[in-house]
């Protein structure tokens, strides 16, 4: 299984990011998974218009973002929230890449996830990427929201520290391995 995990923010000390790296380890380590992290930082492109697109094309970068989902087996994908919604930077990329096909996410399996330093684990991205996916091709296999989340990952250990959550993020990754 080869599985694509990124967080969907440009920061580079993002909670988001150690979560799904540590998502990606636990399939790796139970499901023999090979994985690739993906920097958002590596996709930088202009601001998505109309008339970027007609001028100059599809941005390198958009494609090569495309083209790694298509090398995938399952998309593994935790969402910064900024404003109840999605980073400008996933915006963005998402948008450049669904002009090359609004399949962006050609049926791939994903667990979609979610973290927050506050009680709400970024519900509000969280429920919005899933009602959108469908209508990008995406196969939501299941989801995990972490709320508090210096209060419920070891960062030392690079793993969540609640049992409750790590047994959840557990049965969510199974049903990628099935």
């Amino acid at each position: 299984m080869k599985v694509l995990a990124f967080a969907a923010t440009n920061s580079r000390h993002s909670i988001n990011k150690a979560l799904v790296t540590h998502a990606a380890e636990l399939l790796q380590r139970n499901a023999g998974a090979e994985f690739e992290i993906l920097d958002l930082n590596d996709f930088e492109m202009p601001i998505y218009s109309i008339d970027r697109e007609q001028q100059g094309g599809i941005p390198e970068p958009a494609q090569a973002f495309f083209n790694k989902i298509g090398e995938a087996d399952v998309v593994l994908i935790s969402y910064a929230e900024h404003n109840g919604n999605v980073t400008a930077a996933y915006k963005n990329l998402f948008d450049w890449a669904s002009r090359i096909d609004q399949k962006v996410y050609q049926n791939k399996a994903a667990l979609l996830m979610a973290a927050s330093p506050g009680p709400g684990g970024a519900q509000s991205v969280l429920a919005s990427a899933s009602g959108s996916a469908p209508y990008f091709a995406m196969d939501v296999k299941g989801s995990l929201s972490v709320p508090s989340f210096y209060d419920n990952f070891d960062g030392e250990r690079g793993e969540l520290s609640n049992p409750q959550l790590a047994q959840q993020l557990a049965a969510e990754l199974a049903k990628l391995a099935d």
